[in-house]
């Protein structure tokens, strides 16, 4: 192995996470969404681990995650979230992949693509309920149902879900998510009248699964959860597992006297002789520019400070009088079993999320999977 870094991925944790959840929210089904590689996690080794956790349905964005998790072998239902945009709807048809639809024009074109296929398209239709992202808005929702209904007298469509997404969840108490609960329920109202009958509603994302019991319905998309993250206040419930640890080692070690300017611009200056230690990882695997001078890296048992700037495919760590070697473990993240700091302290130090900190860890960083 070329690096040294790993980002380490403990699978029983989702899967530990995953059936707790399932518990939590029962009796409505569960999707463990992997998109992005299962949130950087490995998509597939993600998914089963997921499946194993009771995952009823798993989630994607891209038509070709969906096709990778079913090469992988993995048979369990799987909704594409975004198929905007693809040009292989056939082969997601052709491999029973649900997809999504948000306008009216989406699902003819899926109807047509079904047609061609000889089967029909499982489709979920989206309601904009107040994200103003994908779905349609209340207007449109009417011409939307009348071409999915179309769609579903001619045999080329069938209609499996309704859903919409919050744009607050993760804000208790924020007005908006009651206010989105009861656009849904009338756009649900308007479905039923239109002669609709969906297998699955789901609006619930993982805040709305742990916080807003009555956004449950008959389905909820948990995607951070299942890693043992949220965007909650305050992070996770205790009970879920941080599943990625991010870990390498220092790969040069050195004595540098009073007054050194080090990194990039020379922001960091020493104020003694001291030992510095370089640590090979940058903004380019995902070590945000914007950690420079925080407390974020763990080394020995004790946390210590990014001096100067991140680089591109490295970091120096002022470590002053305390005896590290070249060759010892550096932990930037993980479960925080031994103090080490956690991906949801990364995000609340530089403004983010920790979604952002996993999904961020490039592709030259290796990711190793262990039970």
């Amino acid at each position: 192995m070329d690096s040294p870094a790993e980002a380490s991925v403990e699978l029983g944790a989702i899967t530990r996470n995953i059936a707790a959840l399932r518990a939590h929210v029962a009796p409505a089904a569960l999707m463990a969404v992997v998109k992005a590689n299962g949130y950087g996690h490995g998509a597939v080794p993600a998914a089963r681990a997921a499946v194993r956790g009771g995952a009823d349905w798993l989630g994607v964005v891209h038509v070709a995650e969906a096709l990778e998790l079913r090469r992988a072998g993995i048979d369990v239902p799987l909704l594409c979230l975004m198929a905007i945009g693809s040009d292989n709807h056939a082969a997601a048809i052709a491999a029973d992949v649900d997809l999504a639809a948000g306008s009216a024009d989406m699902v003819r074109r899926l109807a047509a693509v079904a047609e061609a296929v000889g089967r029909p398209a499982r489709v979920h239709l989206k309601a904009d309920t107040g994200l103003s992202r994908g779905g349609a808005t209340a207007a449109d929702w009417p011409s939307v149902l009348a071409a999915a209904r179309q769609a579903r007298d001619d045999g080329n469509v069938v209609i499996a879900g309704l859903w919409s997404h919050f744009a607050s969840a993760d804000e208790p108490g924020n007005p908006s998510i009651q206010a989105q609960l009861t656009v849904f329920k009338e756009a649900l109202a308007v479905a039923e009248g239109a002669g609709i009958t969906p297998q699955v509603r789901h609006i619930a994302n993982t805040a709305a699964a742990l916080d807003v019991p009555e956004a449950r319905y008959d389905l909820v998309r948990v995607g951070g959860g299942g890693y043992g993250l949220a965007t909650l206040p305050g992070g996770p419930p205790a009970w879920l597992r941080p599943a990625m640890t991010l870990r390498t080692r220092l790969v040069l070690v050195k004595r540098v006297p009073a007054g050194t300017g080090v990194s990039y611009g020379h922001r960091y200056t020493t104020s003694r002789e001291t030992t510095l230690g370089l640590v090979p990882l940058g903004y380019a695997d995902g070590i945000p520019r914007t950690a420079t001078g925080l407390p974020l890296v763990a080394v020995r048992g004790r946390r210590w400070r990014i001096a100067g700037t991140v680089c591109m495919d490295q970091m120096v760590i002022d470590f002053g009088d305390e005896p590290v070697a070249e060759g010892d473990e550096v932990v930037l993240f993980g479960p925080g079993d031994d103090g080490e700091p956690t991906a949801q302290e990364w995000g609340e130090a530089l403004g983010t999320i920790s979604y952002e900190i996993v999904t961020g860890i490039g592709a030259r960083v290796p990711r190793s999977h262990r039970e």
